[in-house]
């Protein structure tokens, strides 16, 4: 089971934020609580993407500083898509080769 933060950086209000994404919403939460993010800001899935934080730099260096393991946005991006085709995150190594392996192609009729 692993907690990752990735590498975006989007502006709210003065802050700057990431995701934090998990294997597990157990763990995910239990991370959150770790590094001080309060549950309201839970991002669950009937809402978004995928089940995730987003959390402001400060709490990714926090969060790393706990175990979590960096990746990019797109491998965030791309492993939430396997988990809403699979129920399972994965790994990060081939998370956007998955992605692009289960993109249809567009032919040159339909572009």
């Amino acid at each position: 089971m692993t907690v990752y933060v990735d590498d975006m950086r989007a502006k709210f209000g003065r802050m700057i934020m990431c995701h934090m994404i998990a294997d597990t919403d157990a763990e995910l939460h239990a991370m959150a609580a770790q590094i001080g993010v309060a549950r309201r800001w839970w991002q669950s899935p009937e809402k978004t993407s995928g089940s995730h934080y987003d959390i402001a730099l400060s709490k990714r260096a926090a969060a790393i500083a706990a175990g979590a393991v960096e990746i990019t946005w797109r491998q965030c991006g791309a492993m939430n898509a396997r988990r809403r085709a699979t129920g399972l995150l994965g790994s990060p190594a081939n998370a956007e080769e998955w992605l692009r392996t289960r993109r249809a192609p567009v032919s040159s009729a339909e572009a």
